[in-house]
């Protein structure tokens, strides 16, 4: 399984759910009493849980140093997607949110999830390869895409799992009641937060690509085009940081999720 850093998290994750819940209808959150949340990380989705159910909500993630953050706002227990440390039904609904993507075996971890659960498990996970961008800065929208087509080839798991994910749930034995898509949009715009110069500055540097440059080289990239890729794309930093000082930089990023639920047989 892939490790992220607290940092890249709240990246990735900030204002999700901030605009609308309507995709967490089918999970009944207000008539749950436990809820699990697996993979929880620094806990963006479990504050979510905790603010709609009147149950307890629970944050489980295999890094302690994730758990930190989680643990601020819900009770967290450090643990192993496989194999949970919790008998078997223990919980009326088992969530998780941007894991199968991440995970080799993703109906292992859901037979394990509808293991400690008496009613519903469900999943949150996006298609990373049908993320959509537009950008003031002419050159991003197309670098994102060859970068993230490349990233795609080179990873070993199914990032792009996300309408798909019911056939791992009917493969670890669940009924698929319903899936929704939820859009979850991100924009920078003035005035820009910290994460915003925080990302501009990665762009600068290059050093997304440099973090990634294992994956991108497995998926069929030459060093030659990893290296071309990695000019571009600094170049292209620049400029973003060139319009953030005139106030000029503009970005939106438009992300699918599918939130899909299945009961326990």
């Amino acid at each position: 399984m892939r490790e992220f850093s607290e940092s890249y998290l709240s990246r990735t994750r900030e204002g999700m759910w901030a605009d609308s819940r309507d995709a967490l209808e089918p999970l009944a959150l207000e008539s749950r009493d436990r809820i699990l949340d697996v993979g929880c990380g620094t806990g963006e989705l479990s504050r979510v849980l905790a603010a709609e159910s009147p149950g307890e909500v629970i944050g489980c993630d295999a890094d302690t140093d994730l758990l930190g953050a989680a643990g601020e706002h819900v009770p967290v227990v450090a643990g192993d997607a496989f194999q949970l440390p919790f008998p078997d039904d223990t919980f009326d609904l088992v969530v998780c949110q941007a894991l199968l993507i991440n995970l080799p075996e993703p109906a292992a971890a859901l037979t394990e999830f509808a293991r400690v659960s008496r009613d519903l498990v469900a999943a949150v996970e996006p298609n990373n390869a049908a993320v959509e961008i537009d950008s003031s800065v002419d050159a991003e929208r197309a670098l994102e895409r060859r970068a993230r087509r490349a990233y795609l080839d080179g990873v070993n798991t199914d990032v792009a799992l996300g309408a798909d994910a019911g056939d791992a749930f009917e493969t670890a034995g669940l009924e698929v009641i319903q899936t929704r898509r939820y859009d979850h949009v991100r924009t920078i715009e003035p005035p820009y937060g910290k994460l915003a110069l925080v990302a501009a500055r990665r762009k600068a540097t290059g050093a997304g690509l440099t973090d990634d440059r294992e994956t991108l080289l497995s998926g069929g990239l030459t060093e030659t085009e990893y290296d071309e890729l990695r000019s571009s794309w600094r170049e292209m930093g620049r400029t973003v940081v060139d319009q953030m000082e005139t106030r000029e930089y503009r970005r939106e990023e438009a992300v699918p999720f599918f939130v899909t639920v299945g009961r326990v047989d």
